[in-house]
């Protein structure tokens, strides 16, 4: 396994070399680099994205939570908190923090917090069962039948009904005014026809004019025309034109 990228920032000296002094039998770790104020750990957080993170609080230029509320948006790493002050501690794991050093550290408490982070490290690099289960189901369940409409709403001269839409032999459109034509007679709606055509069965109505979309149960036959253009004739009489341009539809037909 790869050693985890680990970051020592503290803007003393010796307390870096503590730090780096005990992680040197921990094979698990790599130390990556260290910083010595809140700007140049921000910089070097972003720069090597480290899995671990050893951050003292009071510091130069930005102190340890800035630090964290500056870099958090784009990288969360595993955090120890040092410091000599133990009034940082509640806020410490207010923000998550794995452990909270008080300095001077033994080596005992030192091998605790470290115990501890390595512990959190690889149970986040470790697939969870339920994510690997939502996978395996997701690969093996097919997709739920998509919903299409089976009425229409219409709203006319003060009324309202709906219109069966296995009625409805074809539709045709004026703007953004919609015909339905039933065997009954003519109903209006008021409405996109591409947007409607979205919310209709692809195996049932099918689009061959920018102005027609027809229903399959209705057509009697289809003959050539001119230019590429076929005629579609309707079991009730009526005959639409369907053009060239939506002749990707002809699969409808055959099916």
């Amino acid at each position: 396994m790869n050693p985890y990228h680990t970051l020592i920032i503290d803007d003393e000296l010796a307390a870096r070399e503590v730090i780096r002094t005990l992680l040197a039998d921990t094979p698990m770790l790599r130390v990556v680099d260290e910083a010595a104020n809140g700007l140049e750990a921000v910089q070097k957080i972003l720069l090597h994205r480290p899995h671990l993170i050893f951050l003292d609080i009071q510091m130069p230029r930005l102190d340890g939570f800035s630090v964290l509320r500056k870099v958090w948006p784009d990288h969360q790493p595993t955090v120890v908190f040092t410091t000599a002050y133990d009034q940082y501690a509640l806020q410490a794991f207010e923000v998550n923090a794995i452990d909270y050093l008080l300095k001077p550290f033994d080596e005992i408490r030192f091998g605790q917090a470290l115990g501890r982070a390595i512990e959190r490290l690889n149970n986040q690099n470790q697939p969870k069962i339920e994510a690997l289960l939502a996978q395996l189901l997701s690969a093996h369940t097919p997709a739920p039948p998509r919903e299409y409409l089976s009425r229409v709403l219409v709203k006319e001269q003060g009324r309202m009904y709906f219109v069966n839409l296995n009625d409805v032999q074809f539709l045709d459109a004026d703007g953004n005014y919609i015909t339905l034509h039933t065997a009954t007679g003519k109903h209006i709606v008021y409405d996109s026809l591409t947007k409607l055509e979205t919310r209709l069965d692809p195996n049932q109505f099918v689009r061959m004019h920018r102005s027609h979309i027809v229903n399959l149960a209705y057509v009697q036959e289809v003959e050539t025309h001119f230019n590429g253009d076929y005629i579609v004739h309707l079991k009730l009489g009526q005959t639409l034109k369907w053009t060239r341009n939506y002749r990707d539809k002809i699969q409808a037909f055959l099916g």
